[in-house]
């Protein structure tokens, strides 16, 4: 039977998100074409009706989840974003994390189209993370960073889960980990909150 134009866009979104899940669960080498399709629900001839090459499929599936994380931190202060992302429920997520945590090692070595889509979407997160909300109080300005602060805080917070994912289940250390930098990043961002509200302070 003839697959129509929109159920044709249908399964290919299907099988972009799958590959985002595999992928961040099993990096982008721990994953084939055959079994990639056989999760999505389809044939393994089926996939190049949709994709030139698993690497073009890679990039579409890292631009994807990329985004995700920028929509889930729409509205989210720099702290609350830290406190949902430097967590035992991010770090033991694997497949519905952050691609950033997920993929960033497997990223430094792969080609720069998809290393393209990773600074694209690095610099989205960044962009929502400085955008105020729509309904900015006091508190909300307070909270408000630069933009060196916030790449410093992504990277740390980044870093905090790759490593806490890298210790064995259920490791003491994997917890520490979590915990010691979230609350350094955040008495950080509280540091450079306080700083930024003195210097638009008048001087009295």
């Amino acid at each position: 039977m003839r697959v129509t134009k929109a159920q044709a866009e249908r399964n290919r979104a299907h099988v972009v998100a799958t590959a985002a899940r595999l992928f961040r669960e099993r990096g982008y080498d721990g994953v084939g074409v055959a079994d990639l399709m056989a999760a999505a629900g389809f044939t393994h001839g089926g996939f190049y009706k949709h994709f030139r090459s698993k690497a073009d499929l890679m990039a579409e599936a890292s631009a994807s989840g990329l985004s995700q994380i920028a929509a889930r931190a729409e509205g989210l202060s720099p702290a609350e974003f830290v406190g949902s992302y430097v967590s035992r429920e991010h770090r033991d997520g694997l497949g519905d994390g952050c691609t950033i945590a997920a993929l960033s090692g497997d990223a430094a070595r792969q080609p720069a189209d998809l290393k393209g889509e990773f600074a694209a979407g690095i610099e989205q997160l960044l962009t929502v993370l400085q955008t105020p909300s729509d309904t900015p109080n006091d508190a909300d300005q307070d909270q408000r960073v630069d933009r060196t602060t916030l790449i410093d805080m992504l990277a740390h917070s980044v870093g905090a889960v790759m490593l806490s994912r890298a210790c064995p289940d259920g490791s003491p250390l994997a917890n520490e980990i979590l915990d010691i930098c979230r609350k350094e990043i955040l008495a950080s961002l509280a540091h450079g909150s306080s700083d930024q509200s003195a210097a638009r302070s008048p001087e009295a």
